[in-house]
């Protein structure tokens, strides 16, 4: 798998949840797979990552904006009947598959 992307789930998310990237439904088997704690995308997600001081400085000046790739992928699940929505980044070194029991 060479061009993908990892996103670990925090262990306080449950087995049962939904998936959204940039707003839209993703399947699983389709759209990502799901290995043990974490979901595999078969592309690569981005991230704006940092923004440096020339950028900053640009953006204060009004000479440009921060209008590069960044994608968000919301998890949607239960506590307690209650609705619960977090929002995960690509994992740190997506080029890495996870390992161990899934």
């Amino acid at each position: 798998m060479e061009n993908h992307t990892r996103v670990d789930l925090p262990d306080y998310v449950p087995d049962t949840f939904e998936v959204f990237l940039n707003g839209v439904p993703q399947v699983d088997g389709r759209d990502y797979q799901a290995m043990g704690r974490s979901l595999i995308f078969e592309r690569p997600l981005a991230t704006e990552g940092h923004l440096g001081f020339w950028r900053w400085a640009r953006m204060l000046l009004g000479v440009a904006g921060t209008y590069r790739k960044n994608d968000a992928i919301d998890i949607v699940f239960s506590v307690d009947g209650r609705p619960k929505v977090i929002t995960l980044r690509p994992a740190t070194d997506p080029a890495t598959p996870p390992t161990g029991p899934e």
